[in-house]
């Protein structure tokens, strides 16, 4: 039915573009707020909370099946106070009742489907319900009425749960501290259990269904610089090119999908996330410069290249998701026939193409193709008597064709809203790739992207966690704070400009105002002056993203060391030493701290660069080859005294009309470098 015929609900009012999706359901649905908990209470109805984000596959099909159903909607406007809410915008709600959902059934995952007290106390739940009974789960409309009657005539039973519920959910908001040591074998441990999950078959950890993990794979590349050990190498470069040359990276377009549903890569969930190819575009540039090898630095540069094409808003902010589906079918836009190719490319180049991208009549996904490579490029260049180099330019011509066919197709949906954590990785991403590749459109869209941040998402005073359409919302979170953070000091450390360093440590001072509990040793989710929450969450595992803990304890030690602020240092081993034990016994999922903890172990290099930009070019190029993770770097102009004045590393150093590179740890400096060479030296002699 078309949205002109139907009426707009509440949700018409928001900007998100999930609820925007849900505006025109006959569901009566309210946004998660005071108008809804006051309704409620006054009605005495239960609330119906359900929760998703605008890519999510399944959340479309509880959508059509169920919200868009005239009879259901009946049945939820009767008996039901609708609550929706996009995860993205919200994920402080989202944690506390993926919680309980995960705590009551033993998984969770989107659409989650939560019916709570009129006080927001959770009392069912689960994630995708069928509107009738079918693959083991209960149809969404008997559930329905089901719940409403035991609210309604075993009110008292209900709720004498409850308190038992808070507790259970205090309990999973917090952190039990478990500390453990901080040594090099913590990270030889970490290491060995990461491995032990490895598929040498495919790359990647574990079977089906098969996620990139970027933060093990940068960890397994800081340890295996550490240490070494070859089957780390093979671990790592197995997965970047098992994913680099599978269906779950986007062949013809770049950027990576979200996840495989196989073990090989192949066939992907379509949907591309800011997040995912933010990690993955560093981890490739890291992997660039730990092994030098030229796959890598095309599969970075067709990442972020397609960022910038495809996920950028004119102010300089980048959008948030592509959807799965187009035209109501998930990866309709991605995949070829034979015959679609060769009408565009011709019968040879077409059938060199499908030949090698795995392009067939019978199919590899649904009757189609989702391109991927079938061969390795050196052994199928051979086979066709051709040089790698002509058939890889071959092949980017023919790709290029490709993409512009493909734009005239229906695209998926683009969810346009701004995050300020994802944003933060991104800006990561590209200020990293910038360097190391010494890309200037690179730099050029980082500083876009900060200016954007600073300018839009700070707001009187305050970071804001989302943008759309000129207008920010929400105060920032946990996550927030410290992705932007860490952004604006990538930022700062490759431009040498003063105010990226300025407004990262004006943020985390901020941030530690807002969210440090200093009996705990750990940061809140939410801060201080939020909105008051059944449960205030903590959140310590990294997931699909970093945890707002483990990447505030890699800020803080850098800005400890920038700042020779020994407050932060306290505050990252306190955090580090809080997840000790927990990084030795589930290292999968503390990639990040991992990273954060080989830093604090060192050797860290102090570097500062001093020299006028014209001529200090000359030695950034030791910095920008070698693969030194733990580093922290200070650009600046001889006699910037305002500079030296807030960065203690660059006091007393420099001299006029040369350029030096100084070399220290601890703030104890070798003699003054003036050449590449001899900087090279002594990088690889204390790094």
């Amino acid at each position: 039915m078309e949205t002109a015929s139907r009426r707009a609900n509440r949700l018409a009012q928001e900007n998100s573009p999930y609820l925007l999706q849900h505006a025109y359901n006959p569901v009566d649905w309210y946004p998660w707020g005071e108008e809804a908990f006051r309704a409620a209470k006054e009605q005495d109805k239960p609330i119906l909370l359900s929760i998703g984000y605008s890519s999510c596959h399944w959340c479309h099909v509880m959508e059509r099946e169920s919200f868009e159903s005239e009879s259901i909607a009946e049945v939820m406007n009767r008996h039901y106070i609708s609550v929706k809410v996009d995860r993205e915008e919200r994920p402080d709600v989202d944690a506390i009742y993926m919680n309980f959902v995960q705590m009551a059934t033993g998984s969770g995952g989107w659409p989650l489907t939560v019916f709570l007290t009129p006080d927001q106390i959770p009392f069912f739940g689960g994630t995708y319900f069928p509107p009738d009974d079918r693959y083991g789960r209960p149809g969404f409309r008997r559930l329905l009425e089901s719940l409403a009657g035991a609210y309604r005539d075993r009110k008292e039973e209900v709720q004498r749960s409850t308190e038992e519920t808070i507790a259970r959910l205090r309990l999973a908001a917090g952190w039990p501290a478990a500390p453990g040591e901080l040594n090099a074998s913590l990270l030889e441990t970490a290491a060995s259990q990461t491995m032990r999950h490895w598929d040498p078959s495919h790359g990647g950890f574990g079977s089906a269904p098969k996620f990139p993990s970027a933060m093990s794979l940068g960890f397994l590349l800081r340890y295996q610089r550490r240490s070494g050990d070859e089957e780390a190498l093979q671990v790592i470069h197995s997965s970047l090119q098992g994913m680099a040359r599978g269906g779950i990276y986007d062949q013809v377009g770049g950027g990576f999908h979200r996840y495989a549903v196989d073990e090989r890569w192949l066939v992907p969930h379509f949907e591309k996330m800011l997040y995912d190819n933010a990690l993955l575009a560093r981890l490739y540039v890291e992997a660039f410069q730990h092994g030098g090898q030229d796959e890598y630095r095309r599969v970075a540069c067709e990442v972020l290249e397609w960022t910038l094409r495809e996920m950028t808003d004119p102010s300089g902010g980048f959008y948030s998701a592509l959807d799965a589906d187009s035209e109501g079918e998930e990866g309709k836009f991605y995949v070829w026939t034979p015959q679609q190719t060769k009408d565009l490319l011709g019968d040879e180049r077409g059938s060199l193409f499908n030949d090698f991208y795995d392009i067939s009549a019978s199919g590899n996904f649904e009757g189609s193709n989702i391109p991927h490579h079938r061969y390795e490029l050196e052994g199928f260049a051979k086979s066709k008597g051709l040089e790698v180099d002509e058939l890889r330019a071959q092949f980017d011509r023919c790709r290029s064709e490709l993409l512009q066919e493909r734009a005239k197709r229906v695209p998926p949906g683009l969810d346009d809203k701004v995050l300020a954590a994802w944003n933060g990785m991104m800006l990561s991403a590209l200020a990293e790739a910038a360097w190391a590749l010494d890309h200037d459109g690179f730099l050029q869209a980082a500083r876009r992207n900060a200016r954007f941040l600073a300018d839009s998402m700070v707001v009187e005073g305050r970071l804001k966690r989302t943008w759309k359409q000129g207008s920010a919302k929400y105060n920032a979170y946990l996550e927030d704070y410290a992705c932007v953070a860490e952004g604006l000091l990538a930022l700062w450390q490759v431009s040498g400009e003063s105010e990226w360093l300025d407004l990262a440590e004006e943020l985390t001072l901020q941030q530690i105002d807002l969210f440090w509990d200093e009996s705990e040793g750990d940061f809140f989710f939410t801060s201080n002056d939020h909105e008051e929450l059944i449960v205030r969450q903590k959140e310590f595992m990294d997931n699909a993203t970093p945890s707002g803990n483990s990447a505030s304890c890699l800020n803080l030690l850098k800005l400890a060391i920038l700042k020779d602020n020994s407050g932060f240092r306290a505050k990252a081993e306190r955090l580090l030493g809080k997840a000790a034990k927990s990084m030795g016994e589930h290292a999968l999922a503390f990639g990040y701290w991992l990273q954060a903890l080989d830093f604090h172990l060192g050797p860290v290099a102090e570097v500062a660069l001093v020299g006028e930009p014209s001529i200090r070019g000359k030695l950034e190029g030791p910095l920008r080859r070698l693969y030194c993770p733990n580093k922290v770097v200070a650009l600046a102009r001889p006699a910037d005294e305002a500079l030296s004045a807030r960065v203690p590393l660059l006091r007393g150093k420099g001299a006029e009309g040369k350029a030096l590179g100084y070399v220290c740890r601890n703030f104890a400096c070798r003699q003054p470098a003036d050449t590449p060479e001899e900087l090279e030296r002594i990088l690889l002699e204390m790094a």
